[in-house]
């Protein structure tokens, strides 16, 4: 049966009453899927609902550390009206699990008129972030509904939204280096859900050739590597990466090995044999698996980032070479890409608790001890060099509030601005008909205990791109439903267009795309106007990065790089971590 048959399909329970249409069951490849039709509320718009569609099957329930299968279909009407569990994963604590190995399910948001159901709508895809660790389609508990309810955006902006689960931790990213343990299954469960999403869209009124893959975070780095993926040619037309690029120090796993082996250790497998490995890994209790990995959060000798053990790799096939090699591969995908004024917030947090706590201080010594431990590449000039240039302003203003800030901007350049502009340097320089944009988010986070400083930290955008202002009208403020109104319409018409100026929604200013010479990018929050769009954002520091830095010799032998502790109670056995590649 043919994408023409699959449409007809879904438009035969349109029409359903005379108030607004929807779209009842729909013809999957797997067999007949119902959900439920929503009346849009009193904030909605008048007149309109929403079908929604949860745990349709995209993959088949997988088998551990094994890439993802087609699913074999169902019978009868699957009701698709619930989340499915997410997948199996630590819990935050670190001291449990949740979720389960059957995960493999996304959700569906369509919008839909008065009188006939929607067709040819662009569809937005939702990769949710979680340190590769955390998370699933839907987000946490968001007071009356679900982080990633996709309503909003849907119906504010006339798309349809997709959310779906991905394996996570051990599970998702476990690797041997070789083709025993190839590693990214997390990022082929990410590939099978958007190729279902190309196959199966027009069924619910989507147009399969106009998909949009969005994320943030870990989710962000995974839209990058997905069109840099030659796995997914002419499956997406659009990508949005919020706070997370490929090319971030945190994205790929350089030496999975050691991290397999530590992992191995714990649950008692064969360490001299990679085979015997992946053999003995394999037929493991997948909750021992995922227990055996943890992210100690106090107490830590270097900082947060080496800690960071499971992660996407460089394996030769859906990944083949370094994801800066492989831009090339999105050259006619539209892509926007930006960060949070204060993304390193979330870093700083744990290689620095001083800076969330009025009465404590920051010290030379202690941020001195930071930037070595993010610049040993290059030895004590690197460390230096670096120190003396976050720094010169202290002698201006040496309050602990600019000190502070000083921390947090340092790990936001290292771990989201400088990765941030490489990405969008390397798309522009290899894009043909492909258009880039780039964003600095500033509204400032609400969530409370935050120092009265803090701009927008890490996560802090998610509500707004989500219409929770909107969802939860008491708990938020006029000026922050202007804000995500903003968000939406930008993100949405992008989907659109391409371009987030033009589309359904009307924005307050204009946002013209970055080149590698005019810098542009657009910074958000409640006062958009003429003066939002910007140049070369902080481009004195991104300067030193890019020349001065990247000029200094690379340290070799036994002071190139730390060892982290192997203490089971802190962390697994970790490698010599080599950073010289983690900036440009």
């Amino acid at each position: 049966m043919g994408p023409p048959e699959l449409a007809i399909l879904g438009l035969a329970c349109c029409l359903a009453g005379v108030s607004a249409a929807k779209l009842g069951v729909v013809h999957t490849e797997g067999g007949f899927v119902e959900g439920v039709n929503k009346k849009l509320g009193l904030l909605g718009i008048g007149g309109r609902s929403v079908d929604v569609f949860k745990g349709i099957p995209f993959a088949a329930p997988p088998k551990a550390l094994e890439n993802p299968q087609r699913h074999p279909g169902w019978q009868g009407t699957l009701k698709a009206k619930d989340f499915k569990q997410k997948c199996l994963q630590i819990t935050l604590t670190q001291l449990n699990t949740r979720g389960s190995e059957d995960c493999l399910y996304l959700n569906i948001w369509v919008p839909q008129g008065q009188k006939e159901v929607s067709q040819n709508l662009p569809v937005m895809i939702w990769i949710y972030g979680g340190d590769f660790l955390f998370g699933s389609g839907q987000g946490f508990n968001y007071i009356i509904d679900y982080l990633y309810d996709g309503e909003e955006i849907a119906t504010r902006g006339n798309v349809i939204v997709v959310t779906f689960n991905y394996r996570l931790g051990p599970l998702g990213f476990l690797s041997t280096g070789d083709a025993h343990l190839p590693g990214n299954y997390g990022l082929r469960d990410q590939h099978m859900a958007i190729a279902w999403v190309k196959r199966n869209i027009v069924a619910f009124g989507g147009d399969p050739d106009n998909i949009t893959i969005f994320g943030q975070s870990a989710g962000g780095a995974s839209v990058n590597l997905q069109i840099l993926s030659p796995y997914n040619k002419g499956l997406i037309r659009r990508a949005i990466s919020q706070s997370g690029v490929a090319l971030a120090p945190w994205a790929i796993q350089k030496d999975p090995l050691s991290w397999a082996k530590g992992i191995a250790k714990k649950v008692g497998c064969p360490l001299d044999d990679t085979a015997r490995m992946a053999e003995c890994l394999k037929v493991t209790d997948p909750r021992d698996l995922t227990l055996a990995y943890k992210i100690p959060l106090v107490g830590l000798e270097y900082p947060l980032v080496h800690y960071l053990g499971l992660l996407p790799v460089v394996d030769g096939d859906f990944i083949p070479d370094d994801p800066i090699n492989l831009f090339a591969n999105a050259a006619e995908i539209d892509y926007i890409a930006g960060t949070n004024n204060m993304d390193g917030h979330i870093f700083a947090t744990v290689d620095m608790p001083a800076v969330n706590v009025d009465n404590q201080t920051v010290t030379r010594e202690d941020f001195f001890k930071l930037v070595s431990g993010l610049t040993f590449a290059k030895g004590p000039r690197g460390a230096n060099a670096t120190f003396d240039l976050y720094t010169a302003s202290w002698a201006r203003e040496s309050s602990q509030e600019a000190k502070k800030k000083t921390v947090v901007d340092f790990e936001t350049d290292v771990f989201f601005l400088m990765p941030t502009k490489m990405a969008v340097a390397q798309h522009r320089a290899n894009a043909k008909s492909a258009r880039t944009y780039k964003y600095l988010f500033s509204h400032p986070s609400r969530i409370p205990l935050l120092p009265s400083w803090m701009g927008a930290g890490h996560t802090t955008e998610l509500p707004y791109v989500f219409g929770k202002p909107f969802a939860n009208p008491l708990i938020f403020r006029a000026q922050d439903r202007t804000v995500s109104q903003t968000v939406i319409a930008y993100w949405t018409n992008f989907a659109r267009t391409g371009d987030p100026n033009k589309g359904h929604s009307a924005v307050p200013t204009q946002w013209d795309p970055y080149t590698q010479e005019n810098g542009n990018y657009l910074e958000i929050n409640k006062k958009m106007d003429g003066q939002s769009l910007k140049q070369h954002l902080r481009s004195s520091y991104l300067q030193y990065w890019t020349h001065t830095y990247q000029a200094l010799p690379t340290v070799t032998g036994d002071g190139a790089a730390p060892l982290p502790p192997s203490d089971d109670s802190k962390a697994l056995p970790m490698p010599p971590t080599d950073n010289s590649e983690a900036f440009p």
